[in-house]
């Protein structure tokens, strides 16, 4: 029992994980084999990556300490205004990395107010939530833009692999998230980032540069956030004011889900990859099991509830169980 907590200690994701194990054998047996069929894996993994990278982005953050609840209004936003830009007959490329840049500007303005003032980020960014989705729907004229025929949508919407079980996009997904991951564990980058996170006043006497630290991650999540909403956008061929409400929650539901500590210093790329894919399997599950679709939200709230009140009691114990090994 104590080598188990242990390994829970050094792997919040664990849980998720296996939680994700008991859900996809339930929705197996009560679909009668449909879920893990061919056309059903394709689907939830067609989808994953546009609330997985804003996961990821939001998960990075949480573990420095911060919050940011603007990501589901950049998903609208960068998208919207690259459609924009490429309706007035600029090329995709440089529509896409304005788009970009705008995100990480958003980023930079969240992290810089927060810091520069002692504002709390839940209510910097949740400001920016209303703003960013306000600038969505001005710059939209109130109609979508239509967008080109000839843009190069088969680079994230083309299905491939075996049977086409994967889309292109789960390519991206995986390599930002195999990047995001090796930063966190193999740069001093990510070390400053859990210190900044976990110990704030330890990091900064020991010269870590916590403001840029900061300001750093509130940057990659907005920009990871706005590269899911162009992912959405391209798939849907419309680039929708609408898209991204409330996918914010949902992102910080997949945090603490994946195991990511709500007071900073604990979580993982992958714990952010296992949230996702959870609230992905509990969506689709509910609906190839007939079970009324309205109960989604409420089971992504109580296991998200049921997560921080185990995470939490879990990693008191494991840490009881190693202060009574030292000594």
């Amino acid at each position: 029992m104590r080598n188990l907590f242990r390994i829970y200690l050094e792997k919040p994701e664990l849980a998720g994980i296996a939680l994700l194990v008991i859900l996809t054998g339930i929705f197996e047996v009560r679909s009668n084999g449909v879920f893990l069929g061919a056309d059903n894996v394709r689907g939830i993994l067609g989808l994953l990556p546009e609330v997985g990278l804003v996961s990821i982005g939001v998960t990075v953050l949480m573990i420095c300490g911060e919050f940011d609840l603007s990501v589901g209004s950049v998903f609208a936003l960068t998208p919207m205004l690259a459609a924009v830009l490429m309706e007035r007959d600029m090329p995709f490329l440089p529509a896409v990395l304005i788009g970009l840049a705008v995100a990480a500007g958003i980023g930079f303005i969240n992290g810089v107010i927060t810091l520069r003032f002692g504002i709390p980020s839940f209510i910097t960014t949740l400001g920016m939530l209303f703003m960013a989705r306000s600038m969505t729907v001005v710059i939209s004229g109130g109609f979508p833009p239509v967008l080109p025929d000839e843009l190069p949508t088969w680079l994230f919407t083309q299905f491939i692999g075996p049977g086409g079980l994967i889309r292109v996009s789960f390519i991206w997904f995986v390599a930002i998230a195999l990047l995001v991951s090796a930063m966190l564990s193999l740069t001093n980058f990510g070390n400053w980032l859990k210190s900044t996170g976990g110990f704030l006043e330890a990091a900064s006497s020991l010269g870590i540069p916590v403001n840029r630290v900061k300001i750093i991650c509130f940057m990659l999540s907005s920009v990871l956030a706005g590269f899911g909403g162009l992912i959405e956008v391209l798939r849907l061929g419309s680039p929708l004011p609408s898209i991204g409400e409330g996918l914010e929650l949902q992102a910080v539901a997949a945090a603490v889900i994946g195991g990511t500590a709500l007071n900073g210093g604990i979580g993982t790329v992958l714990g952010a990859v296992v949230g996702s894919l959870l609230i992905r399997v509990i969506d689709n599950g509910l609906v190839l099991t007939q079970v009324d679709s309205n109960w989604f939200k409420f089971a992504v709230g109580a296991l998200t509830i049921f997560a921080v009140v185990a995470n939490a009691r879990l990693r008191r114990a494991a840490r009881g169980i190693r202060i009574e090994t030292r000594a």
